[in-house]
């Protein structure tokens, strides 16, 4: 079986979310979707946007970002938040801010609403 594999246009200039997804293949968009629908729904009136290029949502500042990769799903919640729930993120390869899903693999969505919703919190601190 073939593997599923993102892909990530280097020149495109993304506009909306939704041109965003239909950048990537069928089965990539199901994993975005999912991504996309645990965030809506941990973050209720947060709005959707494209920041850096990719998905991203918005509320009382920017929330989190997430984007397609050939091998894994970026997530990008802020570096407060990768050290936050270090534990729970060890098992994925993780940079300054960001954490990789595989793509292979089910994604986190219980952990992606609990960072959704310390991100939330951590904004309307500000």
């Amino acid at each position: 079986m073939k593997s599923k594999t993102a892909v990530k246009p280097s020149n495109a200039k993304f506009k909306t979310v939704e041109e965003y997804l239909s950048s990537q293949p069928g089965d990539i968009v199901i994993l975005l979707e999912e991504l996309r629908e645990a965030i809506r729904d941990s973050a209720p009136g947060a709005e959707e946007v494209i920041s850096y290029n990719m998905p991203a949502f918005k509320l009382n500042g920017m929330l989190v970002w997430y984007a397609a990769f050939k091998e894994h799903i970026g997530f990008y919640p802020r570096v407060s938040a990768i050290e936050a729930f270090q534990k729970e993120l060890s098992q994925y390869k993780q940079a300054k801010g960001s954490v990789q899903f595989p793509i292979n693999q089910p994604l986190p969505l219980q952990l992606v609403r609990k960072i959704v919703k310390f991100r939330i919190i951590e904004n309307s601190e500000k």
